[in-house]
């Protein structure tokens, strides 16, 4: 690299998406960008502050960013209907900062209550000294032959906000209460370390994500590519000696992945409890039925209707299907039926 590249480099933030690139691989960039893809990691200066004015650093803490600072992120496409939908292109004139998580590309649409996007000058495409691409894929968990070792429990919601990360972070609680050994997995999404650190806090053993199966965010990708990360992501939990799995899926059922995932028969095999989260009974009663269309049935109903006895009533009159609150989830007695579901006959917690 050279000297200019050198100190570029050294003074950028390298943000949450990037944790688990290797460093030291770094020799060189290029500013072809119209080849850039989804993981590529770029190099890129702060031009104007937007809607994000600070971005998740590698060592899990936020950082303030400013007009000039030079980060690094992944290349990659957003979904989110209260902020951005965007592609994973750069142009060299300019790009957005889609997530603060590190997520660099093109807004197409916003929600228009809130800021446009963080503008961004790319600088590079980061290089390795043999002049090949540097891809957050290049860093990904290894397959495991022992992905199926370990039952998971499935969290899905009505919409993003529905209360699926809180459903994930207790019920995770409850499991580590009822003496189980369990790993927390965002599935889907965009790379962030909010609802990470939360199911760190709960005291899951193993805490993981997308990001490191190698995708800054699923917004786009292919399905075998979904499926092959999550399978990674189990894997790595049962290598570590996880007994059970609560692996949450973002955003709400009509969302292009998550349509996907509950309309593959994949999923069916794999899931072994589903939890589902919802704002009211009506959602209650719309989520059911439409989980029903793909031969899924909740085990139990949770996030933001929970709150309200009067809707949890409405929603377990509606749908026939238990509600949960935020506690229930944690309670050990509670959890462990889940586990006993999951796991099978014979099997308790270590």
């Amino acid at each position: 690299m050279t000297p200019n590249a050198l100190s570029l480099m050294a003074e950028a933030k390298w943000t949450y998406s990037t944790r688990r690139v290797d460093r030291g691989l770094v020799g060189g960039m290029d500013t072809d960008f119209g080849r850039a893809r989804a993981g590529d990691l770029i190099l890129a200066q702060v031009v104007q502050l937007g809607q994000h004015q600070r971005v998740q650093l590698t060592s899990g803490r936020p950082s303030s960013i400013y007009p000039g600072d030079m980060v690094v992120l992944a290349c990659g496409a957003r979904y989110a209907p209260d902020q951005f939908e965007g592609l994973a292109e750069i142009g060299a004139d300019g790009a957005d900062l889609l997530a603060g998580g590190g997520c660099i590309g093109r807004m197409i649409a916003r929600n228009e209550r809130i800021k446009p996007a963080t503008r961004l000058l790319p600088i590079g495409r980061l290089r390795d000294r043999e002049g090949q691409g540097l891809n957050l894929d290049r860093f990904a968990l290894p397959p495991s032959a022992r992905a199926g070792d370990i039952p998971a429990i499935f969290v899905l919601g009505t919409a993003m906000n529905s209360g699926k990360t809180l459903a994930t972070t207790q019920l995770s609680l409850g499991l580590r209460r009822a003496g189980y050994r369990v790993a927390a997995l965002k599935a889907t999404g965009t790379g962030a370390f909010g609802d990470t650190n939360d199911y760190t806090d709960a005291g899951a053993h193993v805490v993981a994500d997308f990001t490191d199966a190698g995708m800054v965010t699923t917004y786009l990708e292919p399905l075998p590519r979904i499926r092959d990360g999550l399978e990674r992501l189990l894997g790595h939990a049962a290598e570590e000696g996880c007994q059970i799995a609560v692996v949450e899926i973002a955003d709400g059922l009509f969302q292009r992945e998550t349509s996907q995932l509950i309309a593959d028969p994949w999923l069916r095999r794999r899931m072994s409890g589903l939890v589902f989260a919802c704002g009211d009974a009506v959602a209650a009663a719309g989520g059911v039925a439409e989980l029903a269309r793909h031969e899924l049935r909740p085990d139990a109903l949770t996030g933001m209707l929970s709150c309200s006895p009067m809707a949890a009533a409405e929603a377990r009159a509606g749908t026939g299907v238990l509600v949960l609150t935020k506690s229930d989830l944690a309670d050990p007695a509670e959890a462990n039926l889940f586990a006993l579901r999951a796991l099978g006959p014979g099997q308790r917690a270590a």
